[in-house]
C-alpha cells in the first residue's frame, strides 16, 4: 500500500485562539503607538522642537518606561512623528496634484499648500527636519522619504505631459527632485526669517518653476500661456493655448 500523506496543520489551525489573541495584541500596540505619536505632536506644539521624552510621556498621561515599551528609543519616535507629518502633508497635496487648472494655478496651489503646512506646524517641522540624536543614528530619514514621495508624484505628472507633447521625459525625475529640494530649502529659510509673506514667497517660487518649465518647452518650439487651462485628455491628447503663430496646438 502506498503512503498517504497527511495535511500538515499550520500554527494558526493548531491554535486559532492563540493566533487571534496575538493579532488583537498587535492591533492594540499599533493603536497605542498611534496615540503616543499624537501625544508627541501635541507636546511639540506646547514645548517646541526641543521637546523631551518626559514632556511627551506627560502629554500622553503615561510614565516614560511605558512610552519606551512602544518605541525602542528617541529616534524610533522621531521616525514615527516624521511619518505622521509626511502623511499630513500628502493628504493636503494629493488632491491638488489631481486638480485641473492653468499651469500657474497648479504650481501656486502646491507651493502654497506646502508652505501653509510648515507655517501651521513650525515646531513639528523643525523637530523632524533639524532633530538629531547623537546617541544613536536614526534608522530612517522621514524628510528624505517625504521629498521622494512628493517628487515621485510630480514626476508622474510632468512625465505624462512631456510624453503627450512628444518630448523626451527622461529628465523629469531629476527635475522633480530638484524642484522639491528648492521649495523645501526656501521654506526652511522663510520659516526662520519670515522676511516676506507666504503669498510673496509662493509667487517668487512659482515664477522660477514656471520659467524652468517654459525654457524646456521653448527649446522644443512650444510656447504656452501659463495662465490658460492645460488639460490632459486620455483620448484627444493635450490641448494647448495659442502658440507664437496664433494657432492652437494639440499634443498627441
Amino acid at each position: 500500500m502506498s503512503d498517504i500523506s497527511r495535511p500538515v496543520k499550520t500554527a494558526a489551525q493548531q491554535n486559532p485562539r492563540g493566533d487571534a489573541r496575538r493579532e488583537r495584541w498587535r492591533e492594540h500596540r499599533r493603536a497605542r503607538r498611534a496615540e503616543f505619536v499624537d501625544a508627541a505632536v501635541r507636546a511639540i506644539g506646547k514645548h517646541g522642537a526641543e521637546v523631551g521624552m518626559d514632556d511627551i510621556a506627560a502629554e500622553a498621561g503615561v510614565s516614560k518606561p511605558v512610552l519606551y515599551r512602544h518605541f525602542s528609543d528617541k529616534s524610533d519616535l522621531y521616525v514615527a512623528v516624521g511619518e505622521w507629518g509626511t502623511e499630513l502633508l500628502m493628504e493636503r497635496l494629493r488632491p491638488l496634484l489631481a486638480e485641473s487648472g492653468s499651469p500657474n494655478q497648479r504650481i501656486h496651489r502646491l507651493i502654497d499648500a506646502y508652505l501653509g503646512t510648515i507655517e501651521q506646524y513650525p515646531d513639528l517641522y523643525r523637530f523632524v527636519v533639524q532633530r538629531t540624536f547623537a546617541d544613536k543614528p536614526v534608522r530612517a530619514d522621514p524628510v528624505s522619504a517625504e521629498k521622494t514621495v512628493i517628487a515621485n508624484s510630480l514626476s508622474r505628472i510632468l512625465g505624462e505631459y512631456m510624453r503627450m507633447l512628444g518630448l523626451d521625459s527622461g529628465g523629469v525625475e531629476a527635475w522633480s527632485h530638484g524642484l522639491v529640494g528648492m521649495v523645501q530649502a526656501s521654506g526652511d529659510w522663510w520659516l526662520e526669517r519670515q522676511s516676506m509673506s507666504r503669498g510673496d514667497l509662493t509667487a517668487y517660487l512659482a515664477q522660477i518653476i514656471w520659467y524652468a518649465i517654459d525654457g524646456v518647452l521653448r527649446a522644443a518650439d512650444i510656447v504656452i500661456d501659463p495662465d490658460e487651462p492645460l488639460e490632459l485628455d486620455g483620448d484627444n491628447g493635450l490641448r494647448l493655448v495659442a502658440d507664437d503663430t496664433g494657432t492652437e496646438a494639440t499634443g498627441n
